[in-house]
This record gives C-alpha cells, structure tokens and sequence, in this order.
C-alpha cells in the first residue's frame, strides 16, 4: 500500500518550479505597455460598475481619469469587470490542489523587472511610511467621507491615477525641489573680507607708457667725522640728496628694466664738499628661435675719484670726475640639462683733468683705456636647484695713449679661469658663487703682470618671511699710472641684512671687507665698514629714515690711514 501510494504521488502533474517562483526569459517592453494599459481599463470599467456615477452629474478634476486610445480597437476589449487582470503576463501562478502537500504552496512576490518599476516600488513604501506617521500625529486626520481627502490632504482618487500614469508629478512637487546653487543669492560687496596686501607700505608705481616707474627720492643731513674718507680729512655737516628709481616693461614677450641712482653732497658746516655721482643701467631680455636667448646690458657711470685711492693726486680744489660707459650683449642656449653661455662686454673708462690749488690743471688722459672681454660658460644641471658651471675669460685692455705720460706701454692681455655654482631654490636662496685665478699681462716688459685669485659672489637667502641677508663679492683689477707700478687686485665683500620689523618699520644693516693687494710690493690696504639703519614710514608715500656708519682704513704703506663715523637723519619719498 505504501509503495502504491508513493508511486501514485511520483506520476501526479506538479507546476513547475520556474512558475511557481516568476517568469524567466525576456520579456517585451510593448508587452508590458499592452498589458498595463489594458488592466488600467479593466480597472476603469470595473470602477464604474460598482458605483455608477449619476447621470446629471459632470465630472469634477478632483475625479481620475485612466487612460483609453482615442482610436476604437487600438487595443483588445475586456468587457468582463470580473476578469480584470486575468490572463496577465503578470499573473501569479495559479495554485494546484495538492493532497498530500502538508500546506497549499506559497506564491513568492515578483520582482520588478525594470529600473523605472524597482524605483516606483521604493517610492510607494516611502509613501506609505509617510501616510503612516501622519495618522499617528494629532490633527492631521479629517472626515473623508466629507472632504474627500485622505489624512496626508491628497486627492481620493490619487492613488488610482498614481497607478495609472506614474510620471504625474504632484502639484507642490516643483515646490520642493532643491534651489539651483547658482541662482542662490550672495552676499553683499560690502561684507566681503578684503585681501590683506604682502607690504601694504611698497611703492605702487606710476604708469608710464608700457612700464612700471617707482621713484624715490630722500632729502636728510649728514654729521661725519671725515667729509672725503681720507687721511686728512676733517669733519663737517653735509646736505645730502639721494634720487632712485627702476622702470620695469609689461610687455608679453621679452622684458626690460632700466635702474638709476644719483647722489649730491653739499656741505652746510665744516670741510668743503661739492660732488654728485650717479648711474643708469639698462636690460633688454630677448627670446628667440631654437630656445636661445639673447641679454644686452647698456650702462654709463659718472663719480669723483676717492680721496683714498692709490693713485689720488693731492693738492686738487676737488676730485676729478671719472666716467665709464659699458655694455654687454649675451646668448644663452639650454641643450637637456647642459647650459651655455657666451658673452661679450666693452668698458671704456674718462678721466677727467685735476684742477689744482695752485689754479693750474693736471691731465689724465693717458689712463683712459677700454677693457674688451669674451666669456664663455658652460654648466650642468645636476637638480632644478643648483647648477655647477666653469668658465673661460679673455680679454684685452687698450689705452688710448699707447705710451702714458711716464714712458710706460700699460696695454695688457687678460685671462682668468673661475668654477663655481648657480643656486635656484626660489625665494628661499638663489644667487651664484665662484672662485678662480686671474691674470693681465703688461705689454712693458718693465712691468709686473698683475695675477691673483678672484672670488666672485652674488647670494640672497630668506631665512623666514620678511628677513633678507645678502652676500656679495667681487674681484677687480685697478691699474694705475704711476712709474714702475703695474697696479693691484682688489677684493670687496659685503653682508647685508634687511628685516620688516612690523608693517611700517624697517631695519637694515650691513658689513664690510676691502683687502687691496698691490703687484710688485708687500703694499696691502684693508677697509673695514660696518651700518645700521631704520626707516618708519608713516604711509605708503612718506618715511623717515636714519642710519649710523663707521669705516677704518689700515694700509701698511706710509699717509693712508683713517677713520670716518658718520650720522644721517632725513626724509624718504617714495611713489
């Protein structure tokens, strides 16, 4: 018996277990269009059967309305309201009698098959949470058999429609949505926080053309002790003048500055002093083809000759005027990390005539003379920072007489030789230093030539914002006319240092270190100099400045010593 029954149930028809879960396989989108619209009418119609609408009433907009093709047989009729939903392809599977199944099976919901489905799912269950926490809440609820509203205050009819057409929006939805954050409005020009300025006490510059020109000029009185720095220099109370000012180009491509100075000291009380120096220099940067760029440099130069110079002629009403004209023109090329460089530069120097205390007059033509240099760098850069490079230079230097006054040929051949490195770290440090040997030969066999190592430097470092301290150095080689001299080499080094204390107070201070060294003797000279300074602006255009200054000359040679301390208190304007 129990055999039987066991077989019996093994041959009896059971549904599928595709079907008693959901459709599988791909299903058409005009399927699912034909079968929604069709069960929208069969809802429609079934509506109206149960409650008749009366005849002499007209339809108000609260009432929905399903949709029907305007067109008769746009899609099959089902006339029976009681089949509405049947032969769905949406249709749960229907159930089979099953005797010997302990419970009827359990039909699993289907899920929706397509991303606008799934979403209409998840809105209705927020809805429904929604209307569910409003019935808890007091007052909300109303009579709907009199308003005909449910609790939430949407239509009655709503919910049908809602199945019916699911894109239809609600009338307050626009109302919700989240403003655009362009259109938001902002705040008034007033309330905005202004930008606080790097130096609200820097010059602004005027205008003028396509550059930038930012003048200064400052106006004060000197006390020193030594009005000419030298031995026999006395004391005195000078006026002093000070003219500055740099013009940079805005232009796109290319750019040029043009820097200047002039100095007037005149004296008020004390040794008589009457002299003005001052120089303009240009720079024209140039970019041109296969990464090349080319750097021309034009300068002229007008000063007295120092008091405490090797060759100063004593007894002069004042000191005679040297000029100097040079220039420069350079072609730089980056070939990958190897740099070049070649440069040519002409320096012609005028010596003008000394007036003597006797009323006669001493030329110094025959110490005019040009200096024609060729240099030729290479470098490698090893990291965008720093840059190893050496370099040759040659040169010639030519007196307009070829014999001076003495008898001497003093035109000279040059050839020096330096290694050093380029440093690029921004603001932080940047600048150059090298060292080497240079060398002038005499053309007078008589003479000595003049040869030494050189020491050249140009480096500025920001150790924190506001604080700058500078270093330079440079080598120069002076010549002279006096008999059976050749000259000597001269070394100047200087450390300076600048800091912003506050916003409207600025301190400067500065040392230095001059060591002469004369060919053919043990003959050395050594300057020592040291200054201090501040400047208070009271605003952008107008400061008062004052600094101290002290030099001492020690030479082991005969009347060269001295010493000159000086105070300055004046007026800075600047633009």
């Amino acid at each position: 018996m129990l055999l039987a029954t066991s077989v019996l149930a093994l041959l009896r028809p059971t549904a599928l277990h595709a079907q008693e879960t959901e459709l599988r396989g791909e299903v058409s989108e005009s399927a699912i269009l034909s079968d929604q619209q069709r069960r929208a009418r069969q809802l429609s119609k079934a509506n109206t059967q149960v409650k008749p609408a009366p005849a002499d009433t007209a339809p108000t907009g609260n009432t929905p309305t399903a949709y029907v093709p305007a067109s008769d047989g746009a899609l099959p009729d089902d006339t029976d309201p009681s089949q509405a939903g049947a032969n769905s392809i949406f249709d749960p599977p229907a159930t089979i009698d099953d005797s010997f199944a302990d419970k009827p099976p359990t039909v699993l919901p289907r899920r929706p098959s397509t991303a606008k489905q799934r979403a209409d799912a998840d809105a209705d269950k927020a809805k429904d949470k929604t209307k569910a926490a409003d019935k808890k809440k007091p007052g909300k609820a109303t009579d709907q058999t009199t308003t005909g509203t449910t609790p939430d205050g949407t239509a009655a009819g709503d919910a049908d429609q809602d199945i019916a057409n699911r894109r239809v929006l609600t009338v307050d939805g626009v109302d919700r949505r989240k403003l655009d954050p362009g259109a938001e409005r902002t705040d008034a020009i007033e309330g905005l926080k202004k930008k606080l300025e790097d130096d609200p006490y820097a010059a602004t510059g005027i205008k003028v053309g396509s550059f930038l020109l930012r003048p200064a000029l400052e106006q004060g009185v000197a006390v020193t002790s030594n009005a000419d720095s030298s031995a026999g220099g006395k004391s005195a109370v000078l006026s002093e003048t000070a003219l500055r000012f740099s013009a940079a180009s805005d232009w796109r491509e290319n750019s040029a500055v043009i820097d200047g100075y002039g100095n007037f000291r005149n004296t008020i009380s004390g040794q008589k002093i009457n002299e003005a120096r001052g120089r303009i220099q240009g720079t024209y940067n140039v970019d041109l083809d296969n990464e090349l760029r080319a750097i021309a440099k034009l300068g002229y130069e007008i000063a007295p000759e120092s008091a405490s110079a090797p060759d100063a002629i004593a007894g002069v009403k004042s000191q005679p005027i040297r000029q100097t004209v040079d220039g420069s023109l350079g072609v730089e090329k980056d070939v990958g990390k190897m740099r070049f460089a070649l440069t040519g530069a002409v320096s012609h120097d005028i010596y003008g005539d000394a007036e003597l205390t006797d009323g006669t007059s001493l030329s110094q033509k025959d110490q005019d003379n040009t200096l024609y240099t060729a240099t030729l760098r290479t470098g490698y850069e090893i990291s965008p920072a720093l840059t190893p490079f050496a370099e040759i230079e040659l040169g010639r230097r030519v007196y307009d007489q070829r014999v001076d006054n003495k008898g001497f040929e003093r035109s000279s051949t040059r050839l020096g030789a330096r290694a050093g490195i380029e440093v690029d770290m921004g603001e932080k440090l940047k600048g150059e230093f090298s060292a080497g040997w240079l060398r002038e030969a005499i053309d007078d066999k008589n003479l000595e030539a003049i040869s030494g190592a050189t020491i050249n430097a140009d480096l500025k470092w920001s150790p924190e914002r506001g604080t700058i301290i500078g270093l330079t150095g440079r080598t120069t080689v002076e010549g002279t006319t006096n008999a059976g001299e050749s000259g000597d080499i001269l070394y100047s080094g200087r450390l300076t240092g600048e800091r912003q204390i506050r916003a409207d107070l600025t301190g400067n201070a500065a040392l230095g270190l001059d060591w002469r060294n004369y060919t053919g003797s043990d003959g050395h000279d050594m300057t020592l100099s040291a200054e201090a300074g501040l400047t208070w602006w009271l605003n952008r255009y107008v400061g008062l400045t004052s600094r101290a200054r002290t030099e001492k000359l020690t030479s082991n040679l005969p009347g060269r010593n001295y010493t000159a301390n000086s105070i300055y208190l004046g007026l800075k304007l600047q633009r």
